[in-house]
């Protein structure tokens, strides 16, 4: 059963990561010509915290299966899998609709979402933890820009 709650979580990391590829452009001119909050993060660091957020969620996905109890391994999925619906959300509505109130909720979600995901992490593993801070503090930075991206335009 552990390894396919693992097999299952890596599997939401692919999903996370094939959806966010389809989505996302930040290239368009319509992106570009966006009113961007002062504050946002340089480009580049998009493109080194991305894949570190990948690459944690899989591994905090696999040791948790592997060290906690089954129950505690299902809840973190389902908040795993609803967090990546929600950041999905975003994904789509901010870049294909543009619909950036809405997305800017989904986010929040997500934000929301992967809470009770750290809180489990800190509890299986104090280092697994702390390795999933930057993922909630970062998904909280871009819920706050995408807010940010609905009040500007």
């Amino acid at each position: 059963m552990k390894n396919l709650l693992a097999v299952i979580g890596i599997a939401i990391v692919f999903i996370y990561v094939i959806g966010s590829g389809l989505w996302v452009n930040t290239g368009d001119n319509w992106y570009r010509s966006l009113n961007a909050p002062s504050w946002q993060p340089p480009d580049f660091i998009f493109g080194i915290i991305w894949p570190y957020n990948f690459i944690i969620l899989g591994i905090a996905a696999v040791t948790i299966a592997q060290r906690a109890a089954t129950t505690t391994t299902l809840i973190y999925l389902t908040f795993f899998a609803l967090s990546v619906a929600c950041a999905l959300t975003w994904a789509f509505q901010f870049y294909r609709p543009h619909n950036l109130s809405f997305a800017a909720l989904a986010l929040v979600g997500t934000a929301v979402l992967t809470i009770p995901m750290t809180v489990i992490a800190f509890r299986t593993s104090l280092g697994l933890g702390v390795a999933l801070l930057p993922y909630q503090i970062w998904v909280a930075i871009a819920a706050n820009l995408s807010y940010t991206y609905s009040r500007l335009n």
